[in-house]
């Protein structure tokens, strides 16, 4: 899931949006036969396939390896005393074998699968505190957004370290981006993956710039006082002006190039407050308080609109651009809507863990077709007991569980292999030594990630702990 914002705020907060997008394969060149081969076995085309090979890759996924984000003794002469305190993980993020877990104490470590061992700690100086996390697979770094204590944590740096410095264990060998912006609050940079572009907002001077995510070339800046927010979309951005008392100004502009496409006003109930503008291509969802959803086609402006009953404000958006869908998150729960505003899916046995919909405990698959959460276990919200969750794997387009790891399914286990030449048995231990039971590392998951390469499913906890999930 990409789209990240990170804003300058003392105290981050997650974004109300969050973009799943089509993650490039590795093997980008293919020949006519293997794209025969990926047309035929696509979820598009058979969905039978899909089920059961899901169903095949989660069936037995076991705990097998624990790592752990604190280090007792301080890693770097630290300075701020709660650097070294234990804390929940927040952010886990995993590319070419390393896996990343950032603590909400702002100390962000590098585990490395191959070797199963923390590698280093990301954080270079002894007042850094590590806010975000974000993948740029366009040049393989790793971005870490921070704030300092010298600055009083007031204001957001950017550095890009090439994942194989981190593998070396020369966290130090990166170099700083966007030196100068001023991203002090309400500033903020954000990262959007699907377009290859980050866009900064510097609050000083009611600037915002984007830039090419491949280089960190600026490729054209917004002066306008007036614009009160910027939503990304593939190919597009939607400039949303502060309101009038009956309507709202808006610009659609080219993100390559800045260019406005089209502006127009939409109108608005009066004395209303609105609780959401989005845009997702040509479609424009507007919602203002205790009044109906309205989605309004901006080419041909075709306005229709959905019951409020029927519609109730979500606490968080998923855009799926491969489906043409979205998911909604409210109250635990999660549904699935086109832009016709019906209602696809509604998801069996995938009541979230948290309430307020933490989005880094949600992973959607790069063919969009499953979701992965950590879920209250199903005896746990049918007699209200319980501490342990379970990690469920459900189809977004039937809503249907296809895989679910709990406490009585993940068991770590010790594999028996016979050699055919001798007839000795030998004896693999899959799991490494870990602090944790399967019922503890399911309790309180504050962060999941999949790694869909490797087939291996992270969690972060409350204890700082991550552990590797797999079969």
């Amino acid at each position: 899931m990409e789209g990240r914002r990170i804003s300058a705020s003392p105290r981050p907060c997650s974004g109300r949006r969050v973009v799943a997008k089509k993650r490039a394969r590795s093997d980008v060149i293919m020949n006519s036969v293997k794209k025969l081969q990926r047309r035929e076995i696509s979820s598009k085309r058979d969905r039978a396939f899909t089920v059961s090979n899901a169903q095949e890759r989660f069936r037995n996924m076991r705990m097998m390896v624990e790592y752990d984000t604190h280090d007792p003794k301080g890693h770097c002469s630290v300075v701020l005393p709660f650097l070294v305190k234990r804390t929940k993980v927040i952010e886990i993020v995993a590319a070419r074998d390393i896996v990343f877990a950032l603590a909400h104490s702002g100390v962000c470590a590098a585990f490395s699968r191959e070797r199963n061992e923390r590698i280093c700690f990301l954080n270079v100086s002894p007042d850094e505190v590590i806010r975000s996390l974000f993948y740029n697979k366009n040049n393989d770094s790793l971005i870490t957004v921070s704030v300092y204590a010298s600055d009083s944590f007031s204001s957001l740096k950017c550095r890009s370290t090439r994942i194989e410095y981190i593998r070396r264990g020369k966290p130090d060998a990166g170099f700083a981006l966007f030196e100068s912006e001023s991203l002090k609050w309400p500033g903020f940079v954000e990262f959007d993956d699907v377009n290859g572009k980050v866009l900064t907002y510097s609050a000083q001077d009611s600037i915002y710039k984007v830039f090419d995510l491949k280089n960190y070339t600026m490729l054209y800046s917004i002066s306008d006082k007036n614009v009160q927010e910027i939503k990304i979309s593939p190919g597009i951005m939607l400039l949303i002006f502060n309101r009038a008392s009956s309507h709202v100004p808006l610009k659609i502009l080219s993100i390559e190039d800045g260019t406005v496409l089209k502006a127009f006003n939409h109108l608005l109930h009066r004395n209303k407050k609105v609780d959401f503008i989005e845009q997702f291509n040509e479609k424009l969802l507007v919602k203002q308080e205790n009044e109906n959803l309205q989605i309004r086609d901006v080419r041909t402006s075709e306005l229709m609109e959905v019951s409020r009953n029927e519609f109730m404000t979500p606490s968080a958006f998923i855009f799926l651009y491969e489906n043409q869908l979205f998911l909604t998150f409210r109250n635990r729960t999660v549904a699935v809507w086109n832009f016709r505003g019906e209602l696809v899916t509604s998801f069996e046995d995938h009541l979230l863990w948290h309430p307020d919909c933490n989005t880094n405990n949600i992973y959607i698959t790069s063919d969009q077709d499953l979701i992965i959460s950590y879920c209250r276990a199903e005896s746990d919200y049918q007699w209200g007991e319980g501490n342990a969750g379970s990690i469920n794997i459900s189809n977004i387009l039937t809503g249907k569980c296809l895989a679910k790891i709990n406490a009585t399914n993940a068991s770590p286990t010790v594999e028996e292999c016979s050699s055919s030449s001798t007839g000795n048995s030998k004896k693999r231990i899959v799991a490494a030594p870990m602090m944790s039971t399967v019922s503890e590392a399911l309790e309180d998951i504050t962060a999941l990630f999949y790694d869909e390469e490797r087939n291996e499913i992270y969690t972060g906890n409350r204890l700082g702990l991550v552990h590797v999930w797999s079969n």
